[in-house]
């Protein structure tokens, strides 16, 4: 009997034994997974770390070009000095420089990177197309008819200097109002919502043409320097507007993050996940369509800025839109005030900076097809 007792007590030690050395493999490899999932967090940190660093780069070398130069460092004191009432320098001709001309065109184009950046990147998340920007739907042919209607015949829902604006405003929203009356009849898919905005665009475009042609010559090149976009007409008061549409609605998108992951999984996997997919595809295409248009009734049409940025910051951040969407619209911000930068440099008038955007980030754009390693989206 103590022998058989002692047996016993061996044998639950092995088996002891046993299921701690079955637990602590398991232990190992949850411990593993979790400091793989730290590293690669710390990664996309650094990353956005990274991207905010280049862009504070060039917002202070922008802003220090022009036929009057200033230093980089000085263009920071400037602000700083402004913002904190400290020192004698308020009047100084680089204070006027700096704060009165260069920081409301610098702030306009960061704020516009920014949306244009967000828009891209939930457009591609949600339409699952490397292709998508946030003028995929025709937004940018609605606010140019919009905004080609008041300047050619000053037909306009509101006089006064926004008549351009309200009119760009509201016919850019049209498209998205389109598809969303079709989507009562039919599920709005990826399909369905690329095919009525080529619809669209073709539409607005005939008879944004049309109006061209029968306008004066005055007119028609009013008309088309508003349609290659610029950044002209920034202002502090046209500031707020901008930032405030752009910055709202990059947090709605951020907030609707999980969403645009599964989304960018595919339909099946987002329906599995209990997400009505033609429900939140639509709130999406809402938010990215207000973005758009309050963006493009100020500058015209800028394009490349929503399809590159979120490319560029995938190459550190990968495709979770929880750091996707930051990192867009960072590039995006970088984006737009290199191409100011450019604009500035090469001729001694301005470029307008949709055409520098294009020129640019057309080949831009090839490149990062070329070096793309995945065979799909």
């Amino acid at each position: 009997m103590a022998a058989s007792g002692h047996a016993t007590d061996l044998s639950a030690d092995n088996m002891t034994s046993t299921e701690s050395n079955e637990t602590k493999p398991n232990e190992d490899g949850v411990e593993e997974i979790i400091d793989s999932y730290s590293a690669i967090r710390r990664k996309k940190v650094l990353g956005l770390i990274l991207y905010l660093a280049i862009l504070v780069l060039a917002a202070g070398i922008g802003m220090g070009m022009g036929s009057y130069k200033i230093s980089f460092a000085r263009v920071y004191e400037v602000i700083l000095i402004h913002l904190t009432n400290l020192g004698d320098g308020l009047t100084s001709l680089d204070m006027k420089v700096v704060w009165n001309e260069r920081l409301p065109r610098l702030l306009c184009a960061i704020s516009i990177g920014l949306g244009l950046g967000a828009a891209g990147a939930a457009m591609q998340s949600m339409m699952k197309n490397p292709l998508a920007d946030p003028y995929t739907t025709g937004i940018s042919s609605g606010a140019g008819f919009g905004a080609i209607l008041a300047i050619c015949t000053g037909i306009a829902f509101v006089s006064g200097p926004y008549g351009i604006v309200v009119n760009a405003f509201i016919f850019a929203l049209v498209p998205a109002a389109i598809i969303l009356f079709l989507s009562t009849f039919k599920k709005a898919t990826t399909t369905m919502i690329i095919l009525a905005g080529i619809a669209v665009m073709y539409i607005f475009n005939a008879m944004q043409s049309y109006i061209m042609l029968i306008s004066s010559d005055e007119k028609t090149a009013s008309a088309f320097e508003w349609t290659v976009g610029t950044l002209n007409k920034a202002s502090w008061d046209n500031f707020g507007i901008i930032f405030g549409v752009a910055i709202v609605g990059s947090c709605l998108l951020f907030m609707l993050a999980r969403y645009l992951n599964a989304l960018n999984s595919g339909d099946n996997y987002a329906r599995t996940l209990g997400i009505n997919v033609e429900h939140i595809r639509i709130i999406i295409l809402v938010i990215i369509s207000i973005i758009a248009a309050g963006i493009v009734s100020f500058t015209g049409i800028i394009g490349f800025v929503g399809l590159v940025g979120p490319h560029m910051a995938r190459i550190l951040l990968g495709s979770d839109n929880k750091y996707l969407i930051p990192g867009s619209m960072l590039t995006g911000a970088t984006l737009m005030v290199v191409a100011d930068m450019l604009a500035k440099a090469f001729t001694a008038t301005p470029v307008h900076i949709g055409i520098v955007t294009a020129m640019f980030g057309g080949p831009l754009f090839l490149y990062l097809i070329m070096r793309q390693k995945k065979d799909s989206w």
